[in-house]
């Protein structure tokens, strides 16, 4: 074929493609073919009819665990099959067309509708779903409070709760009953400013700690539709609070008491306005006095964790967060010795290597001083002693070193000192260019 023929007439032939497209869309649109789709819907999603026909027999129906999945094929228009989803979908279970009541499970049959789709163009599989029927028992629960994560606002804690109604009655198959461990009506408080009522609706936890899904749900009916109201009062939160602790006994022949001190030193509480006024009014003191804070005999420091749950106020409680504990630590010391701390600015450091850059990780070091002879340490002054690090030899990093001390004749320490030290590299930075070496 000449050449020529293949290029002439191009405009004609692009206009004869776009005719030919046209045409065919056209007749796609207008035939509009038959395709098929299929849906899978879930045991649950299958609506059960006519209850009351087993609930005549005291029965319930529970729909059994290892159903397969239903799956309804639809042949339709493709413009109708593009439009459907999910929930154009309707499947039912007749449970007086049940094939009998003596199997377990019992059969129903499955019927499935489709918006806008003849019945003869839907197939379903299987036609069947699985029921057990249960025993109808109905049991009683207490309803517990819950707030979850969130926070009321800034200043405030929640300081109680409270439901009504206090009880429920849940009714349900007996298996399902039987399975549930806890009822909880939970109401978000966040940003909460002032005492208020919000209504909740229930949520049941399983005895392996799960929460029951809406389909386990559906099964159940519970008082009041299943919705209570909560009350929520909110305490004021007070920081600062000192703890004095009142130990029993005297340490070893020769010793005393240096000082009493507690992990935290202070705590912060929540608790009504009266409670947090009364506490003012006692110094925002709290005092731990325990008979097992027993020093007798003792020639070294005496620790010892103590419950804060015990000493608390009443109408007062500790803050979210807060540690129930409390660790009380007292020195003790021989009667010619003395406790001093000194300040880590006063520390020198010395061979700290080349493009390196050191500091303590504490403001301060305790130093435990004794004197000897006729040395009285009421005399000792700690801006007297020289003390010193030797990081020679240590690179980049957080590091443990022993802190050497030159102290005045006559006196010396008690137990070796040591100090955490930080140490980095130098980074130089190029003012001109702005690089970093």
């Amino acid at each position: 074929m000449p050449p020529g023929r293949l290029t002439a007439n191009i405009p004609l032939k692009i206009g004869s493609l776009i005719v030919g497209f046209l045409i065919w869309l056209i007749v796609i649109n207008v035939d509009n073919p038959k395709d098929t789709r299929i849906f899978v819907i879930q045991g649950e999603s299958v609506e059960m009819l006519n209850k009351a026909y087993i609930d005549s027999y005291n029965k319930m129906c529970l729909q059994d665990d290892k159903q397969t999945p239903i799956r309804v094929t639809v042949t339709a228009e493709r413009k109708t099959l593009k439009k459907l989803s999910a929930s154009d979908i309707l499947a039912v279970a007749d449970l007086q067309q049940a094939v009998s009541l003596e199997t377990d499970p019992v059969m129903v049959p499955v019927t499935v509708t489709v918006a806008n789709v003849a019945p003869n163009n839907i197939k379903v599989s299987p036609q069947f779903i699985g029921v057990h029927l249960e025993d109808k028992v109905t049991q009683e629960y207490v309803v517990n409070a819950s707030y979850g994560e969130s926070r009321p606002a800034r200043g405030t804690e929640v300081g109680s709760q409270t439901v009504s109604p206090e009880k429920v009655k849940i009714t349900g198959p007996r298996s399902l009953i039987n399975k549930i461990d806890k009822v909880t009506a939970s109401v978000n408080v966040s940003g909460l400013t002032k005492d208020s009522v919000q209504e909740a609706t229930l949520s049941i936890t399983d005895r392996n700690q799960d929460v029951l899904s809406e389909g386990r749900m559906s099964y159940l009916t519970i008082d009041n539709g299943g919705k209570v109201n909560v009350t929520t009062d909110l305490w004021r939160v007070q920081s600062g609070i000192r703890l004095y602790v009142a130990y029993t006994g005297e340490p070893a022949d020769g010793y005393r008491v240096e000082t009493v001190s507690t992990v935290p030193e202070t705590i912060s509480l929540a608790g009504t306005d009266q409670a947090l006024e009364a506490l003012r009014t006692d110094s925002n003191t709290i005092w731990l006095i325990d008979e097992t804070l027993d020093i007798s005999g003792y020639a070294s420091d005496f620790e010892q964790k103590v419950s804060l749950t015990d000493y608390l106020p009443q109408d007062t409680r500790l803050t979210t967060g807060s540690s129930e504990d409390v660790y009380v630590n007292i020195m003790i010391l021989p009667r010619s010795a003395h406790a001093y701390s000194l300040a880590a600015g006063e520390i020198h450091i010395l061979g700290l290597g080349e493009n390196l850059q050191a500091s303590f990780e504490s403001d301060s070091v305790l130093l435990r001083i004794m004197a000897n002879g006729d040395k009285d340490i009421n005399n000792f002054a700690v801006d007297r002693v020289r003390a010193s690090v030797d990081l020679t030899g240590l690179t980049a990093g957080s590091r443990e070193v022993p802190v050497n001390l030159d102290l005045p004749k006559g006196y010396e320490l008690l137990e070796n000192v040591t100090a955490m030290v930080s140490i980095s590299e130098i980074t130089n930075v190029d003012q001109a260019s702005g690089a970093v070496s």
